[in-house]
């Protein structure tokens, strides 16, 4: 029998270190972005938001709704091409800045709604938010937050970590898809989108700071670039930034 402390030999890190508790805490704030950019918001209530656009007509609104869900798998698709070749952090700011612009598009379109101008264009406009939204989310925000969450633990600590790391997710998910419509009916649909897209910037800026790109490297070489973070060494420094002038050539 293995002892407990004790992997293949060689004995396990302590899993409360500044490292581990360090990693653990970016991938989850990334886990948590991903939801509170309003994803899954967009995803549950497209229908009610194509209602809320003006579009009154039920059958109408569940086919836009279904658009939406078919681009958000073609998307997905795509970035599981883009991934590997763009690289993880590239590919999430673009993501979010696209997301931001969609978020703003739809809040305008509401705002023009509950303003009563536009002539009817708000709601072609908050089918153009909604289209670019996931168009810009799912082949970036989407897969980067899972790419990142299953490389970037020490193998000892893969699991536990991707568990927290997923059930942070889905917390944040329950907390987004509960009160989207009490906070739309408190502050304004318009105003709730522009929430969103606030979180959009803070996590642009979060992923800018904290996350480090991982694509062409090896388990060990993350796990090195995470503690030499950790303990502010200039060579961990220096490895991202041979990561960001690998992505630029």
């Amino acid at each position: 029998m293995v002892p407990q402390k004790q992997y293949i030999g060689k004995p396990l890190p302590s899993f409360h270190t500044k490292c581990y508790d360090h990693v653990v805490t970016k991938t989850s704030d990334m886990q948590a972005f991903q939801q509170f950019t309003g994803i899954n918001t967009v995803m549950y209530y497209s229908p009610t938001i194509v209602q809320m656009a003006g579009f009154r007509s039920n059958q109408l609104a569940l086919l836009l709704s279904l658009i939406v869900a078919a681009m958000n798998a073609a998307g997905t698709i795509v970035g599981i091409y883009l991934i590997d070749h763009v690289g993880r952090r590239r590919l999430a700011l673009s993501s979010l800045s696209g997301v931001f612009v969609s978020l703003v598009i739809l809040s305008g379109s509401f705002y023009m709604h509950s303003s009563g101008s536009g002539s009817g264009l708000y709601g072609w406009l908050a089918v153009l938010g909604l289209a670019l939204y996931i168009a810009c989310f799912s082949p970036g925000m989407g897969p980067v937050p899972w790419a990142v969450n299953s490389e970037i633990y020490p193998e000892a600590y893969r699991g536990i970590c991707g568990g927290m790391s997923a059930t942070i997710n889905w917390i944040s998910n329950l907390i987004v898809a509960q009160s989207f419509l009490s906070v739309a009916t408190a502050v304004g649909t318009g105003a709730t989108f522009l929430i969103l897209a606030g979180v959009a910037v803070v996590a642009f800026v979060f992923v800018i700071v904290f996350l480090p790109e991982t694509k062409g490297l090896t388990f060990e070489e993350v796990d090195q670039l995470w503690k030499e973070r950790a303990r502010g060494h200039s060579r961990g420094e220096g490895l991202l930034e041979d990561q960001d002038d690998n992505e630029a050539q």
